[in-house]
């Protein structure tokens, strides 16, 4: 299935506080439309969000868990997307020269998964949909990094 990389000029710490941000998912990632409820315990393996995906009228609501957690460097989770089933998505945060190397891998996690996602105009589409979703993430990290500096220091 689908692997992408992008490179930001962002740290780490920037793009993980927006993978962090449940919230956030709605803007970043394509075909989310909504964030319904962030669990209190969130992002702590085991707890969820609740989103929707789609365009109105047409809408699915599901959710995503932590699968595991690695601060911040490392996100593993299980994302339900029914009728379509399941996927595993792992972001992995590698520091770089003046930023940050992001790698996002998706799998099926189940078998209506893999039959639906499993054909090369499938794995295509989808490639080219994590990389937008990339793209944005990318840029909402350079946005959080850029406010950042800019913000007075606190004494």
């Amino acid at each position: 299935m689908p692997r992408n990389e992008t490179t930001t000029t962002a740290s780490p710490q920037d793009v993980w506080d927006v993978l962090v941000d449940a919230e956030s998912y709605a803007y970043w990632v394509v075909g989310a439309s909504k964030i319904r409820e962030v669990e209190p315990e969130w992002p702590q393996p085991g707890s969820r969000f609740h989103h929707s995906q789609g365009i109105w009228p047409i809408t699915l609501n599901d959710h995503s868990v932590v699968l595991d957690v690695e601060p911040p460097r490392r996100l593993v989770l299980k994302v339900k997307i029914r009728p379509l089933g399941t996927a595993r998505v792992e972001f992995v945060l590698r520091p770089r020269a003046g930023g940050t190397h992001v790698t996002m891998i998706e799998v099926p996690g189940d078998f209506p998964s893999r039959f639906v996602f499993g054909n090369p105009l499938s794995k295509r589409l989808l490639h080219l949909r994590n990389e937008e979703s990339l793209r944005r993430l990318r840029q909402l990290a350079e946005e959080r990094a850029f406010k950042r500096a800019a913000a007075p220091a606190v004494a």
